[in-house]
């Protein structure tokens, strides 16, 4: 058992502590936020994560899982130091390591015998030096510090914890490296030690691959749209090349969240810095951008002039199964809709607490049917598993009209136009669905 001390509570800590301690360890979840963590000692978690909050029960009711904002009592003790922080974008595109560098500066104050501090959060090629060079400036003791970027996908974190592709891990310190990786021994992963500045690339290299895949994909989708051909199926093709895979290949509204948007800028604006011409990264995000645009294209060519019309949108957080809604699709369409002079109202199932003070003109609906009332368009924004099965007919039943964009094309166009709807797609043309049966 060892003891691990985890900087940052939030959806990266707070499951990284969790698991941790689910694993046999004696862990502190520390963090600045004085609201944050007193939430989780009365046993209120703030972020929603599928497995999390049962997880942190069994870590609290063992005795392994603590939560605390008091450095002095945390960091003494801990052999292991995970920050795990926000980076976020900043105006000009860079990581933000106001919290890192906070973080660092005053856990050295408190170091204990030869700790290692972890890099969990994203950060910028060279971070492990930036941080060695911010502790070696308050504190003569010895520590060493290691990349181990996380690669957790919000809505499945606990799981990929648990069962990882892989685990990298960048440190010049060979006995600090093997350290952390005996931490990482019960889970049988693949463990990768290379360098930190390449562990580091890795992260940003592996996210801007995965946005580069998604933002492809909706290219062909609007070239489908033109040529009359279906990218779902297209995709399906594609997908089953092995050099390609299926994965990352859903045509829609595009990637958001805390991890794409910025990562793929920071990447970009590094390689701007340094002299290198990154036009790949920066058609990928002008690609993005275009989804959201294209999404209320397609409303304003169904209904009209917009202004005062009452546009519903299914879903909020920028994927399923999390209430996260940094950079969500969503926030663009609506600012794009309101700017119109269009009244929007919206349902989601985890987001909507967060939704009220990031939208606050729309209305927020109680259930995903009164979306549909007094409603001139639907637009399917997040694709949630209780919207899969929705009763289309009811959806529509309150509509002033019935216009259905899919942005994620979760529907059979069949179905939809069964219930009455003027149904549109993401590459789906009319034309592709006229399919020839096998031997006619």
């Amino acid at each position: 058992m060892a003891n691990v001390c985890v900087i940052g509570a939030g959806y990266v800590g707070l499951t990284t502590g969790a698991c941790f301690a689910d694993l046999g360890n004696q862990v502190v979840c520390l963090d600045i936020d004085q609201a944050r963590i007193d939430r989780l000692n009365q046993g209120e978690l703030p972020i929603y994560e599928p497995g999390l909050e049962e997880l942190v029960q069994r870590g609290v009711g063992a005795g392994r899982l603590t939560f605390s904002t008091d450095y002095a009592a945390s960091v003494p003790s801990a052999e292991f130091i995970f920050i795990a922080v926000n980076t976020p974008q900043s105006a000009i595109g860079h990581a933000d390591m106001t919290q890192v560098e906070g973080a660092a500066a005053t856990l050295s104050r408190y170091l204990g015998n030869g700790p290692i501090i972890i890099n969990k959060s994203t950060m910028p090629i060279g971070s492990v030096d930036r941080v060695a060079d911010i502790i070696r400036h308050h504190t003569p003791k010895p520590f060493a510090v290691v990349s181990n970027p996380e690669f957790l996908r919000e809505g499945s974190a606990v799981h990929d914890f648990l069962h990882p592709d892989r685990v990298v891990l960048g440190s010049t310190d060979g006995a600090a490296v093997r350290r952390v990786a005996g931490l990482y021994a019960p889970l049988n992963a693949s463990i990768q030690i290379t360098d930190p500045r390449t562990a580091e690339m890795i992260k940003y290299a592996a996210n801007a691959f995965l946005a580069t895949k998604i933002s492809f994909i909706n290219e062909i989708a609007r070239i489908c749209d033109r040529l009359g051909a279906d990218v779902v199926e297209v995709a399906r093709g594609m997908g089953q090349d092995p050099r390609i895979g299926s994965s990352m290949l859903a045509a829609g509204l595009g990637w958001g969240g805390s991890c794409f948007p910025k990562d793929v800028r920071a990447l970009e604006y590094m390689a701007s810095l340094h002299g290198a011409h990154p036009q790949l990264l920066r058609a990928v995000i002008e690609i993005n951008r275009d989804q959201r645009i294209h999404a209320v294209r397609l409303v304003r060519e169904a209904v009209g002039d917009l202004r005062g019309a009452t546009i519903g949108l299914l879903g909020l957080s920028f994927k399923p199964n999390t209430d996260d809604m940094r950079d969500a699709p969503s926030l663009e369409i609506v600012d794009l809709l309101e700017n119109e002079g269009a009244h929007v109202q919206a349902f989601d199932p985890a987001a909507s607490t967060r939704a009220k003070a990031l939208l606050p003109r729309v209305g927020l609906c109680s259930d995903p049917y009164a979306v549909g009332r007094n409603a001139d368009a639907i637009i399917l924004v997040t694709e949630w598993n209780e919207f899969k099965q929705i009763d289309l007919r009811r959806l529509g039943a309150g509509m002033k009209r019935r216009v259905l964009i899919d942005g994620r094309n979760l529907y059979d166009s069949a179905a939809a136009r069964a219930a009455g709807f003027d149904y549109h797609a993401i590459g789906r043309p009319e034309a592709a669905r006229t399919v020839v049966p096998v031997g006619s």
